[in-house]
């Protein structure tokens, strides 16, 4: 078994057909970061939501708000930048770190506050990115707060820190698979191979989604010259 083996992302994303939300963060082979983010749905009230890019970040929003339901765990800011932070996340946990970062304090404090999202029997892990910009290159994070029982009695929490590599990319999700509960994500990020076409690996990726429960994809690119963001959203056009 090959333990640095990289997987294209149609074997990373496309093996199961419900990941939940999923991150991936890297560099791509000439430097520059690459930051992923995509969510996935089942029920009706998930399934409601477009990717809406605003002057402060990435946001989740209804794509029909006569039908929401409950926009407690569904609608927040998905990503925001703090000096040479770049975070992504799947909850208002996005607005925990900016607001640390913003205090002096660290990914790791922020998150140490929170925990698993409350909705059981699958207490959601919640999953989140930290990509630092330093002398020309970038480092980055990443995190995972899931329950430590099938009771949702406490929370766990993992940090993995990677040094940024060209062309290799970590993959982290909320789900490994279907189930009632749901299955949360085991062990490491996954190693995802970057393409030097990013827009061709935004395609890639959108396509290896599972057609009937993807809803929305965010990818950024960025380096000294830059950056350039892509938007899918299955309820709407590309952006």
């Amino acid at each position: 078994m090959d333990i640095y083996r990289l997987q294209n992302v149609k074997e990373a994303v496309g093996r199961d057909p419900y990941v939940g939300r999923g991150i991936i963060t890297g560099m791509t082979p000439d430097g520059a970061m690459l930051a992923a983010y995509f969510i996935m749905g089942r029920s009706a009230n998930s399934r409601n939501r477009v990717f809406e890019m605003r002057e402060d970040g990435l946001y989740t929003k209804a794509f029909d708000e006569s039908k929401v339901a409950d926009p407690s765990l569904i609608i927040y800011r998905a990503a925001g930048v703090y000096g040479a932070h770049t975070v992504v996340t799947n909850g208002d946990q996005t607005d925990t770190v900016l607001e640390a970062l913003a205090k002096g304090g660290t990914f790791e404090e922020a998150l140490e506050t929170r925990a698993f999202e409350p909705d059981g029997p699958n207490w959601t892990p919640r999953i989140s990115a930290i990509l630092t910009e330093k002398d020309g290159t970038f480092t980055y994070k990443m995190s995972i707060l899931k329950s430590v029982d099938a009771e949702g009695t406490d929370c766990v929490r993992y940090c993995f820190s990677y040094p940024a590599k060209p062309g290799t990319a970590h993959f982290i999700h909320t789900y490994v698979g279907d189930g009632n509960p749901l299955p949360s994500f085991q062990g490491e990020p996954e190693r995802i191979a970057v393409p030097e076409d990013i827009e061709a690996f935004t395609e890639e990726l959108w396509n290896a989604l599972d057609d009937d429960n993807k809803i929305s994809l965010y990818v950024l690119r960025k380096d000294a010259e830059g950056e350039k963001t892509w938007i899918l959203n299955k309820n709407g056009e590309e952006k």
